[in-house]
């Protein structure tokens, strides 16, 4: 009937693990870093995901040092 014409936004698959200081992560992978997810999204929307690689590194970064193996 109709057209999906939302663009995807790029999930990457984090998996809880112990951080280097042996912690587990404190949220679910989907609260953690807000910050540098909104901008991602943001960037990926409009620009499109391979113009947006330093945002996505920055918050893949982000994920890990919150304890998730990215």
């Amino acid at each position: 009937m109709g057209s999906n014409t939302s663009k995807a936004v790029v999930e990457t698959a984090a998996i809880p693990t112990t951080g280097a200081g042996g912690e587990k992560p404190k949220c679910k992978a989907c609260c953690a870093c807000p910050e540098t997810k909104r901008v991602r999204d943001a960037c990926i929307v409009e620009n499109g995901e391979e113009n947006c690689t330093a945002l996505i590194e920055a918050h893949k970064k982000c994920m890990r040092e919150a304890g998730f193996q990215i």
